[in-house]
């Protein structure tokens, strides 16, 4: 399912990318020479998925064995590929999804977009995500700040909301979502969307990066096998002696 579409990627410096084209070329005669050895060499190797250096978001909320971690960009077209099955994993498995903004600075209206649906979390958080929902299913019509601000308008009017005049008047929201972005950059993040199936108190990995994601369901499956243990009350030793009563 996945594999089908591309993520967005983060856009590297004019210097970094020259530096790794000249390694590039540098290094493709000897690849050329070692496409020889066997048929497989042909291939390139799995991505091996986001190097994680900051763990401290990849964890359930307080009280849930196994929980979603997102970080998406709602210009992205492959996060709104993804939206309806995280939407509906969520539903079906009744985990937390955990939602960061990783607005990618080559998309024009993303931000914005990310601070009118925390706006729309202060009303109460249905409505922001269903704002979001909204977005990602109109996001091909979408193509500047100008018209998601007429998409954002027609969303509040249809749900019996009055916009402000200044939707972020004191910058808290833009805030936010910066912090996100930068906690996303603390982790490691390179593409949206990025996703994680995060457990507490496994007895497998803590959290597993969502590579392929016709295998989500089953990933699910296995984070919540491995975390069942956590979920069953402790039973009293045979022959533990009760405390006497007063």
């Amino acid at each position: 399912m996945s594999s089908q579409f591309a993520p967005c990627q983060q856009v590297r410096p004019a210097s970094t990318r020259r530096n790794r084209t000249r390694l590039f070329l540098s290094l493709a005669a000897a690849a050329l020479l070692c496409a020889a050895v066997g048929a497989h060499a042909q291939f390139s190797a799995p991505t091996p998925g986001t190097q994680v250096h900051d763990t401290s978001a990849l964890k359930p909320p307080a009280g849930a064995r196994v929980a979603l971690v997102e970080f998406a960009d709602m210009e992205c077209p492959d996060c709104a590929r993804a939206n309806p099955l995280l939407k509906e994993a969520v539903a079906k498995y009744k985990i937390p999804w955990l939602r960061y903004d990783f607005p990618l600075p080559m998309h024009n209206w993303s931000t914005f977009a990310a601070i009118d649906a925390r706006w729309f979390d202060t009303k109460s958080k249905a409505l922001g995500d269903a704002y979001r929902d909204y977005i990602f299913e109109n996001q091909p019509s979408i193509y500047s700040p100008e018209i998601l601000r007429q998409f954002t308008d027609k969303f509040a009017q249809s749900h019996g909301v009055a916009m402000p005049f200044a939707i972020d008047p004191q910058g808290k929201l833009a805030t936010a979502v910066k912090s996100d972005y930068a906690l996303g950059q603390r982790i490691g993040i390179e593409h949206t969307p990025t996703i994680w199936v995060v457990t507490s108190n496994s007895k497998g990995a803590p959290f597993v990066e969502v590579l392929d994601r016709s295998k989500l369901y089953q990933m699910i499956d296995q984070a919540l096998a491995d975390t069942a243990s956590s979920a069953r009350p402790a039973v009293a030793k045979p022959g533990a002696k009760k405390p006497a009563s007063k």
